[in-house]
């Protein structure tokens, strides 16, 4: 029997931010200025079929909308989460459901509203290194993680970055 042999080490960090990110559209800004600016010096390339790539994509993405439905003392009756897959879909799905009367009957309210500090967002990016290497950096409201890395110089790019942001603190 052949024995299977390590040929690369894939690391993952996580940062913990001190205060989740405010809004969506703060980390819709952090997100934007990482591709933007691509300040981890990432490189574009090209794949063997001919197609393009950008230096930093946005490989992954959902955001989750929360809608409390309250009764007419202020109680908490009943509640709705909404994954989206973009922004936009994200603000659209929750103005629909605040907007939906029958559904506001339908859990017994008689008001509703959005649960900000609820709600989660959450971009992939992928990032190509010149040695190569792809890797992740992943955002949430909560943390930032770097994965699929070998050279701790990667890390410590992102980390050198993140020190920057005041959000990713």
């Amino acid at each position: 029997m052949a024995d299977f042999v390590q040929k690369t080490v894939n690391k993952t960090a996580v940062r913990d931010l001190a205060v989740p990110i405010a809004d969506v559209e703060s980390f819709d800004t952090i997100i934007q200025a990482v591709i933007t600016d691509n300040p981890f010096g990432c490189v574009g390339y090209t794949t063997k079929g001919g197609e393009t790539i950008a230096a930093v994509i946005r490989n992954r993405e959902h955001y989750t909308a929360k809608v409390n439905f309250l009764d007419g003392e202020g109680k908490r009756v009943g509640n709705v989460s909404l994954q989206s897959p973009t922004i936009a879909a994200f603000e659209a799905n929750a103005a629909e459901v605040l907007d939906n009367a029958a559904l506001a009957t339908a859990m017994g309210a008689s008001d509703a509203l959005r649960n900000g500090p609820g709600e989660t967002y959450y971009a992939q990016l992928k990032c190509h290194d010149p040695s190569g290497d792809d890797y992740y950096v992943t955002l949430t409201r909560k943390t930032v993680r770097v994965s699929s890395y070998q050279d701790d110089a990667i890390k410590d790019t992102v980390e050198t970055w993140a020190d920057d942001v005041p959000a990713l603190a």
